[in-house]
């Protein structure tokens, strides 16, 4: 009963909970931020910080909104697969802002799960729609990051082998071992210890594999998956140009912003704040741009990736509670007299 109780927003979204987090949030972006600068040189981020270019970063909003449709119509692709919960495009796109808010402290998968039980799904397969959610993601950006890095490394030899010569290797290994274990799930499922988890990701596997084999009919769910990290990428490309540093190669920036960004901000507790700013900067500094552009872009990255939308994420929570009391009222229903 505890645990159940953890999970339950109307707990973990009270306001004043809300506010601590938030804070908390600020708090470690600010130190992140804070003692990067330090390093860089209080004067020269001052002066570089006052002086934007103000219509790139206007552009960087527009690109930061086709992220969260983007993901908006993956999320409900996914939730709807397998005669799952039909999500109404208002409230799966509540779910999505709310779910990248700053103070959902157990990442927004958290959320998910818990909003896809109150939508009628069971806790079994709210989890695997969780879990192949972020299978979608990835199923989308290694691939790209992979010949990515594969472009960089043979025509770019400027860089650290150690920035791309994972990606190249890691992502089709990742691959043939997945597909295997898929292909001896049974198997897989009677291992000691792992095989239950492993068993709920290769049925979250097997899910986005039946999206993405059926392009008539989940269309969105990948071309969703697509908008969104087109559209963060191009994000961070404009607050880039909002400082004056020059973007490197489309290529570079797409290994470069996924090295910095391996976990998405949505499965880190509290939004990745203090970890994303620091690991993204420092990647865009492995691409050859000057420390304090690169520092003041992932800022204005961030205050458009997770700060701005604070506010339709908060707009969001009644959404949730609504949810909450639904599901109240189908247990009392269900209650004998």
């Amino acid at each position: 009963m505890a645990r159940g109780r953890s999970s339950d927003p109307a707990r973990w979204l009270a306001p004043h909970t809300v506010a601590l987090l938030v804070g908390l949030a600020a708090g470690l972006s600010g130190a992140a931020l804070i003692g990067i600068a330090w390093a860089a040189g209080r004067g020269k981020v001052l002066h570089a910080l006052v002086h934007p270019h103000w219509l790139w970063l206007g552009v960087a909003v527009a690109g930061e909104g086709v992220a969260y449709l983007g993901y908006t119509a993956a999320y409900r692709e996914v939730a709807a697969a397998e005669d799952g919960a039909e999500l109404k495009a208002p409230r799966a796109a509540a779910l999505v802002a709310t779910g990248f808010g700053a103070f959902v402290h157990g990442g927004g998968f958290a959320l998910d799960r818990v909003a896809l039980r109150r939508s009628g799904l069971s806790e079994q397969e709210a989890r695997r729609r969780v879990v192949g959610l972020a299978m979608l993601e990835y199923t989308i950006l290694a691939p790209a990051t992979m010949v990515a890095a594969a472009v960089v490394f043979f025509k770019q030899q400027g860089l650290s082998a150690s920035l791309t010569v994972p990606w190249i290797a890691g992502v089709p290994l990742g691959a043939v071992l997945a597909l295997i274990a898929l292909r001896h799930r049974k198997h897989v499922a009677g291992w000691p210890w792992v095989g239950k988890r492993l068993d709920r990701g290769l049925h979250s596997l097997g899910l986005v594999l039946g999206l993405l084999g059926s392009p008539r009919r989940h269309a969105l769910a990948p071309i969703g998956a697509l908008a969104y990290w087109g559209g963060d990428v191009f994000t961070l490309w404009a607050t880039l140009h909002a400082f004056s540093a020059q973007p490197p190669p489309l290529a570079q920036l797409i290994v470069g912003y996924a090295t910095g960004y391996a976990l998405s901000r949505r499965a880190l507790p509290l939004g990745g704040a203090g970890v994303v700013e620091a690991l993204l900067t420092y990647s865009l500094v492995w691409l050859e741009i000057a420390l304090v552009p690169a520092l003041l872009a992932v800022f204005a990255y961030r205050l458009v990736n997770l700060w701005l939308p604070m506010i339709p994420a908060l707009a969001g929570i009644p959404t949730l509670r609504r949810l909450q009391g639904r599901q109240r009222r189908r247990r009392a229903g269900a209650s004998p007299a």
